[in-house]
């Protein structure tokens, strides 16, 4: 197997390094446009290899596709974060020309990857890359629900005082402060409602600190997270390269599922060899569904800005 990285930044050396440690594949391939830093950052991983004991060959690139051939799967990481003054349109007017020159030049020499997206702002990229490859929308995969998931177990942990491995919690919708919805509703703690532990006040506490996760840890360190988006989108590769078919929210290209069509947008999925196989349908209550197509229109909004490039 062999898995490519594009971005050698933070999040996208972060996610390489998961990989490596696991050993998803026999091959992994991290790209970037800048001279020498994916060539150093494999370099370094590699000199890891004697002390962690893992046998998977990283290979540094600076923009030569070629070494990126018959790739399995690929993640996106490539981008630029939003800085102070830049405008939404942008943002999303620079990365969505990256984003889209990275699905080209991939497709050229894997033609049949998996394409996982952690780009920002990443359900637009989502739509984006979908609609720019006219891929089966089964092999486009937005990270944004499983990371988010994972903030929201951690804050649930943090009150109840248990392992978040023992927890099942979901976030779904889009992937920003104000269009994520924490489904504590449907939070279990081995299979046991959280509600059960939890007080009003409690709940709602927690459903916010996990909204503004991202700009909570942007706020303490200066910039983006990249341990847990990292770690997030080797899960899902894990989940790909062993057939898994593991659930994760992620954001998927929905066709009428939870009341939406033509946009790409956070829901429970199994995730397999195939990409995302199955989307689940957890009944949404009426405030839930409420939200969800709230936080679509945001979405539309965003994607709409695509329009205009």
């Amino acid at each position: 197997m062999k898995v490519t990285v594009v971005g050698a930044g933070a999040v996208g050396a972060t996610c390489a390094d998961n990989i490596a440690r696991k050993e998803l594949c026999s091959e992994l391939v991290l790209l970037d446009i800048k001279e020498g830093v994916a060539e150093g950052k494999a370099q370094d991983m590699m000199q890891t290899a004697a002390l962690l004991g893992f046998d998977t060959k990283i290979v540094g690139s600076t923009n030569d596709y070629s070494k990126t051939a018959n790739s399995d799967v690929v993640v996106i990481t490539s981008g630029l974060p939003r800085k102070p003054g830049m405008t939404r349109e942008e943002l999303i007017g620079v990365n969505a020309g990256i984003v889209k020159s990275v699905c080209e030049n991939i497709l050229k020499y894997s033609p049949d990857a998996i394409i996982i997206i952690i780009s920002n702002p990443m359900d637009t990229m989502t739509y984006l890359a979908l609609t720019s490859t006219g891929l089966p929308k089964n092999r486009i995969i937005g990270m944004g629900g499983t990371l988010d998931s994972s903030r929201f177990k951690y804050q649930l942990s943090q009150h109840l005082g248990c392992s978040p491995a023992d927890l099942n919690a979901v976030v779904v919708g889009g992937h920003g402060d104000t269009t994520m919805i924490p489904l504590i509703r449907l939070a279990t703690w081995n299979s046991v409602p959280v509600t059960k532990f939890l007080t009003a006040e409690q709940q709602e506490k927690i459903v916010k600190d996990t909204m503004v996760g991202g700009a909570t840890l942007t706020a303490l360190i200066g910039t983006s997270a990249w341990y847990a988006p990292g770690a997030a989108g080797a899960a899902m590769v894990e989940s790909i390269l062993r057939d898994e078919k593991k659930l994760f929210t992620c954001c998927v290209a929905l066709d009428g599922e939870y009341g939406q069509k033509d946009i790409c947008l956070g829901v429970p999925v199994t995730i397999g060899r195939n990409g995302w196989e199955k989307i689940l349908d957890f009944e949404l209550n009426a405030d839930e569904q409420a939200a969800f197509d709230k936080s679509a229109a945001a979405v539309r909004n965003m994607n709409d800005v695509l329009k205009t490039l």
